[in-house]
C-alpha cells in the first residue's frame, strides 16, 4: 500500500480555490477494492485512524493553544457512535467542522482568528474494472496574520507525517483488513 504526494484532485471542491491558500498539500493511495464506498464510511475511517502519538500531540496542542484563545474543538463536538454517524454539513467533530459533503468528498476544517484550514477527503471511484479507486487527503491553509504563520511552522512537519499514516490506516479499514 503505497502513499504518494500528489496535487489536489481536479474534481475536489478545493481545486478551484487552491490559488487563494497560503499552503496546500495532498497525499493519495490506491484502494484494492471494487466496491463503492460511501462518504460516511470514509469519514468514519478518517476520524478513527489517528495514531496514538497523533492523539497525544493533538492533546498537547490543545493545552497550548487554549492559552492563546484559539479553538480546541473540545466543546460542542459530536460523538463517533456507530449508530448515528452521519457526518452532516454543520456537524462538529473535535476541531473539525463539516463544511461540505458530496457522494465523493467530505470537506472538513475550521476557521479561527489566526488561520483557516480545510481538509478534503476525496474518493475517486474507479470507472473501469482494470483501475483501482483512489483515496486522496488534501489540506489547505489560509493565514490571517503572523500568528497563523508562526503557528503553522511547527505544525507543518507533523502534519506531513501524520496524514500519510492516517491515509494508510484508512485504506486498510476501507479494504476490510
Amino acid at each position: 500500500m503505497k502513499i504518494i504526494k500528489t496535487a489536489i484532485p481536479e474534481g475536489s471542491v478545493l481545486f478551484k480555490e487552491e490559488k487563494f491558500f497560503d499552503y496546500a498539500d495532498s497525499f493519495k493511495g490506491e484502494l484494492n477494492t471494487k466496491r463503492n464506498i460511501s462518504t460516511n464510511e470514509i469519514g468514519r475511517a478518517f476520524f478513527t485512524s489517528t495514531p496514538q502519538w497523533g492523539k497525544n500531540m493533538f492533546a498537547f496542542r490543545n493545552s497550548i493553544v487554549k492559552m492563546f484563545g484559539l479553538k480546541t474543538g473540545t466543546d460542542k463536538s459530536k460523538s463517533l457512535s456507530p449508530d448515528d454517524f452521519k457526518l452532516e454539513v454543520g456537524d462538529q467533530i473535535g476541531i473539525f467542522k463539516i463544511f461540505d459533503k458530496t457522494d465523493h468528498e467530505i470537506i472538513i476544517g475550521e476557521n479561527d482568528k489566526h488561520l483557516d484550514f480545510r481538509v478534503s477527503i476525496f474518493y475517486d471511484n474507479a470507472q473501469h474494472s482494470t483501475e483501482n479507486s483512489v483515496l486522496t487527503i488534501s489540506t489547505t491553509v489560509k493565514y490571517h496574520n503572523r500568528m497563523g504563520m508562526l503557528y503553522f511552522i511547527p505544525v507543518r512537519p507533523f502534519h506531513q507525517l501524520i496524514v500519510p499514516v492516517m491515509l494508510k490506516k484508512m485504506m486498510a479499514k476501507l479494504e476490510g483488513r
